[in-house]
């Protein structure tokens, strides 16, 4: 364990002379670690954009791969309602002597992508570590080539479940690595707005998905369903081709002990003109500093080692974070034409309220963006499921009316609680799982956080179509009763356990956790990672150590 001592001047100071054994030069490492780490804090947005310009461009063209998969996973759930698709896999309603796919089918080719999801995250822990984080990236985007032909030539719902499990393998790969990537190969100040861009790639592929669903309307034959399956063909190469020229990530080299290669990786993704070898350089030492701190707290970076010690929390707070994505009453956005369809609008209205519902995918990033400029990542997520509480308690409300202004009121309300989620939840629940795990288990992390996420879809994709179906539950707009509750205590959850990692560099929240401070200390205690000066002070100077050392 470190030794990270605690005194009289409110300052946690990081006691590093066990980490010299780790370090070759290790006065000259933590010094140049110390300068990098002081001028990352004190850039400002337009030098940090001037210098790490490419860094942000190849962050942007590799998190392209969630456009794609925002439109894979989503189109889906858009064919329920839509007639060609009806046409070849649905079955008589007989009550009603119309087609529809019935709830254990729907819940099937929901989950379908999420169960092969599962098994790829879990891949993608092991081999992003291995292999590095480019060459999964390109090996994948092949695989999912040749993936693709399943859905395509589908003639049955068996065979298109087991074509949606074989994609899910693949995607799972690109939800968790592009969000690794993103965090570590930009400055503290830009961090946020690359994680929480990818929550706009989502949206931009689901919007693209609604889209071209609603343009196959009118498209009789199998063609309807087919075409835009055949569209996924598009993305795989030109991203496979994009990564193979990327940069690696400079902190994964680092834990391969490629120092040099860092460096060099380093030096890709900046502006050789405002960023010189020496600046790059004192750069790679504060990612050894910060690798060797957290290897002298806790080693190991397997999944195990994601439970144990101080690990445990962190990883907890990962999953639920994104866990909570979906226990936020979000499913239903996932349902939009279905749940439309359900509170009495005709195929086509809900098909282009639908459009409206997932534009805010991207609207809703941007109105992020803001919001993180301004507030800590805790407060947004908290006050994002408030929010969405209030409003999911108020569609229920409107459950209980038949009339026509209920009706579109209803639709309405669902447009601003999907602008409320990616304001809030959707977009920030990637900054806090990219910066909540310590930099050597930070894929794992991501992608124990994700499966968390994949297995709460299942639930919600088990229980979701049930609630929305007339052959089952039929609640329709009532069911915002249910999510009310369950957003609620979400709330209460993140406010005791969700800490706030605004402006903290990986090394802060690596002593911030070792010494067990409580989730809502975390804005206010202040870190020496370096403690040149050789200076141990409390963090509480009229609380005892023992105090803090209660939370887990």
């Amino acid at each position: 364990m470190a030794n990270i001592e605690e005194q009289s001047t409110g300052v946690i100071h990081a006691h590093n002379e066990r980490l010299a054994h780790d370090i070759d030069n290790y006065a000259e490492v933590l010094k140049d670690a110390a300068q990098a780490d002081a001028a990352e804090h004190n850039m400002s947005l337009r030098d940090a954009f001037r210098i790490h310009k490419k860094a942000v461009f190849w962050s942007i063209m590799l998190s392209a791969a969630l456009v794609m998969e925002g439109y894979d996973v989503v189109v889906i759930g858009s064919f329920y309602e839509q007639p060609a698709f009806l046409k070849r896999f649905g079955v008589v309603n007989p009550a009603s002597g119309n087609k529809l796919i019935p709830a254990p089918w729907q819940s099937g080719l929901s989950n379908a992508s999420a169960a092969g999801g599962i098994i790829g995250l879990l891949i993608n822990g092991w081999a992003s570590e291995y292999f590095g984080p480019r060459r999964t990236y390109i090996f994948s985007m092949f695989g999912l080539i040749a993936a693709i032909f399943g859905p395509v030539f589908s003639q049955s719902l068996t065979a298109l479940v087991a074509s949606e499990v074989v994609c899910g393998l693949f995607w799972g790969v690109f939800q968790t690595l592009t969000t690794a990537y993103a965090s570590e190969v930009c400055p503290i100040v830009l961090r946020h707005y690359l994680t929480a861009y990818i929550n706009m790639c989502w949206g931009f592929g689901i919007l693209l998905s609604s889209g071209v669903v609603r343009a196959t309307l009118t498209i009789n034959s199998d063609w309807g369903w087919r075409l835009p399956f055949v569209l996924q063909w598009i993305w795989p190469l030109p991203l496979a081709l994009g990564a193979y020229f990327a940069p690696e990530s400079p902190w994964w080299l680092v834990r391969q002990n490629r120092i040099e290669d860092a460096e060099r990786s380093v030096r890709r993704l900046t502006n050789e003109e405002l960023y010189s070898k020496d600046d790059c350089k004192r750069s790679v030492a504060n990612m050894i500093h910060t690798t060797a701190l957290e290897r002298e707290i806790s080693s190991g970076t397997s999944y195990v080692q994601c439970f144990q010690g101080i690990d445990r929390r962190r990883t907890e707070i990962a999953m639920m974070v994104f866990a909570c994505q979906l226990l936020s009453g979000e499913n239903l956005i996932g349902q939009g034409v279905q749940f439309f369809v359900q509170a009495g609008m005709g195929t086509i209205a809900a098909y282009d309220l639908n459009l409206a519902l997932n534009s805010m995918f991207i609207i809703g990033t941007v109105a992020s963006w803001f919001l993180l400029s301004r507030f800590g990542r805790r407060t947004i997520y908290i006050g994002g499921l408030t929010c969405m509480s209030i409003v999911l308690l108020i569609i229920g409300a409107l459950g209980f009316h038949s009339n026509e202004a209920a009706k579109w009121v209803s639709g309405g309300l669902l447009v601003a609680l999907n602008f409320i989620y990616n304001a809030t939840l959707g977009a920030v629940c990637y900054v806090i799982i990219a910066e909540v795990g310590s930099t050597r288990l930070r894929a794992k992390t991501i992608v124990l956080s994700r499966c968390a996420y994949q297995v709460m879809n299942i639930v919600c994709g088990i229980i979701v179509p049930d609630m929305l179906s007339p052959t089952a539950w039929n609640w329709g707009p009532k069911c915002g009763l249910f999510w009310f509750g369950v957003a609620g205590l979400s709330a209460v959850y993140c406010w005791f356990r969700v800490p706030e990692t605004r402006g903290r560099s990986y090394g802060e929240l690596d002593i911030l956790f070792e010494n067990k401070v409580p989730a809502w200390r975390f804005a206010g205690t202040k870190v020496d990672q370096f403690n040149i000066g050789g200076t141990h002070s409390p963090a509480y100077p009229d609380e005892k150590r023992s105090d803090t050392s209660k939370e887990e």
